[in-house]
């Protein structure tokens, strides 16, 4: 349930007044901090293989069929020689660390530090698995050390992570990878909207575009677009 009462405290911390040293010491602190998570993720990541990132909900059980798809295609993906990485939590991502374990692949786990505590699941390896405070932080890593991303249900974080990737694509900031979105019912009104608002009526993207990612609806289908592209395109990492 969503706390009011801590909404109304922070935006009143956020307007406080503060003198010049307190800022500047703040400011400080926090610098260190971020140059920590990126050191510590960079040393970490840059000894993996390539590695595919899969992400999605944290709300599913594993007994939902999102979730199965998720660690069949973690499974399938590991048989092909790929990591998997996810965002460490539960649901899809604990989905994707499970399949690249039973597969005994490389399974990567960038966690995030949330109020409500997401711990890390059990199925990531013990040397990578890699603790954020910053989101912005953990997301330089999946964009830096991620040859493809498999977009599964989600929400609000799901889909920021999408656009980001979209968006680097789009604007050559990194290498073309291969994005895959699984279940058409799911994307189907999302796209539609992409389609009609973006490219046809409002024109802010070219109907190019849209051929950065691809609609599947099996995990036979995601793993063999990615083998497929990779076929094609050489692979190397995006640093």
């Amino acid at each position: 349930m969503h706390d009011n009462n801590k909404d109304d405290k922070r935006i009143k911390r956020a307007f406080k007044p503060k003198s010049w040293n307190e800022t500047k010491t703040n400011d400080s602190w926090a610098i260190f901090k971020i140059m920590s998570e990126f050191v510590e993720g960079f040393e970490k990541l840059s000894r993996i293989k390539p590695c595919v990132t899969i992400f999605g909900s944290a709300r599913f059980t594993e007994d939902d069929p999102s979730y199965t798809a998720a660690e069949e295609i973690a499974f399938n993906l590991s048989q092909k020689g790929y990591g998997v990485i996810t965002g460490g939590g539960p649901g899809i991502m604990e989905a994707g660390n499970r399949g690249a374990h039973r597969g005994g692949g490389v399974s990567v786990g960038l966690n995030i530090e949330l109020p409500f505590e997401q711990q890390g699941n059990p199925y990531i390896d013990k040397d990578k698995l890699i603790m954020f405070d910053y989101f912005f932080v953990r997301k330089v890593m999946f964009m830096k050390y991620s040859q493809g991303f498999i977009v599964m249900p989600g929400g609000f974080g799901t889909l920021d992570e999408l656009f980001e990737a979209l968006t680097l694509i789009q604007t050559g900031k990194i290498g073309r990878f291969p994005i895959i979105l699984y279940g058409k019912d799911y994307w189907e009104g999302l796209l539609d909207w992409v389609k009609k608002a973006l490219v046809d009526q409002y024109k802010t993207i070219s109907p190019e575009d849209l051929q950065l990612f691809r609609v599947v609806n099996t995990p036979e289908e995601a793993v063999e677009h990615i083998e497929r592209f990779y076929g094609k395109y050489l692979l190397k990492p995006n640093f």
